[in-house]
């Protein structure tokens, strides 16, 4: 599935970076975006590429970067033939990057990219993955910021493998994190317990999020909520366990509440109203059993698209401008928040 790069030659006396961005119907982003990355970029000692990946963008998104390609050199656009999602185009856009290191980040803005300088600075120490830590998120209801400091620390108490708590997709990840990760080929990707199960040394940056600049966000809380479980199933078998806990506590109390029916009535003689509390009962169990049976289904249906080994992804097209590379000659300047 993953293709290998190697360093273009024209950038053997400096590193290469590459930004992967995925982009699904963010027409109204994309300037104020282009506008912020790229002066960020220029500023910088380095080789770069922006690998904008469309994910079947229906408001003229892929239209607008083959645009801004004509005009713009170190710009790729990699557009995929229908939406396949964020954790598709993702990894697309990592097989596409031909970086030394590789920074995924959104294109809503709210990740700002002066921080970009000092992720490369942290890189060039010697880590391998450059983690992006949120401090505060600004722009969002009490209850998204609620639900995600909670799932944040379910996932990280449920899962065998460290997830760092209040952490987006906004990293830096050397060319050996990003070739470990590509030779994940499960088909259900949940990215950011991936970037955490590569493991490698990683130094964290804590940054103040932003609110989005522009535009309405893609992801209303029915999809959270998908990619919650999405989370919780793919790095922990934790949801199995509880349904047993549940069901063995549910039978338990069912056995106590008969023993003690029997008992009351050959004790004391009182008659038990049966049905109120048979509805109950019944209703109560048929819920925890529904329940069970759902996140039992959870795994098999994973089980269930691995085993078709479709692709990913399917790619309409590859853009990219004869200068694949912007060359820098300035000197090297860093911003935001030091390693």
């Amino acid at each position: 599935m993953s293709q290998q790069f190697e360093l273009p030659t024209n950038a053997t006396e400096k590193s290469l970076l590459s930004i992967v961005v995925p982009v699904f119907n963010e027409r109204v982003m994309l300037p104020l975006f282009i506008d912020r990355v790229i002066p960020t970029l220029e500023a910088m000692n380095i080789h770069w590429e922006l690998v904008m990946v469309d994910d079947g963008s229906e408001d003229g998104s892929a239209d607008y970067i083959k645009e801004l390609i004509a005009r713009t050199p170190g710009i790729r656009l990699v557009k995929l033939s229908r939406n396949f999602g964020k954790e598709a185009a993702l990894t697309a856009g990592l097989e596409n990057a031909r970086g030394d290191a590789v920074i995924v980040m959104d294109v809503d803005l709210q990740d700002p990219p002066e921080h970009i300088p000092a992720m490369v600075e942290c890189w060039r120490t010697g880590v391998d993955v450059v983690l992006m830590q949120r401090r505060s998120r600004s722009g969002e209801t009490f209850l998204k910021r609620w639900s995600a400091h909670l799932f944040y620390r379910l996932l990280s108490r449920t899962s065998r493998t460290d997830i760092p708590v209040d952490t987006g997709d906004f990293r830096l990840m050397s060319r050996k994190a990003v070739n470990v990760l590509l030779q994940l080929e499960e088909r259900n990707r949940y990215m950011k317990g991936l970037f955490a199960w590569i493991g490698l040394p990683t130094q964290v940056i804590q940054y103040d999020r932003d609110p989005r600049a522009a535009g309405d966000t893609k992801w209303d809380y029915p999809a959270l909520v998908g990619l919650a479980i999405e989370g919780l199933t793919s790095f922990s078998i934790s949801p199995l366990r509880w349904a047993t806990i549940i069901g063995l506590v549910a039978a338990s109390v069912g056995a106590l509440f008969g023993l003690w029916i029997v008992i009351k009535a050959m004790t004391l003689g009182v008659a038990t109203s049966g049905y109120p509390s048979l509805v109950a009962i019944i209703s109560f169990l048929g819920g925890i059993q529904l329940l069970s049976i759902g996140i039992v289904g959870e795994y098999v249906g994973k089980a269930y698209m691995e085993s078709k080994q479709r692709p990913l992804y399917v790619t309409e097209e590859v853009v990219e401008s004869p200068q694949r590379l912007r060359r820098q000659n300035t000197s090297s300047q860093s911003g935001g928040t030091s390693c």
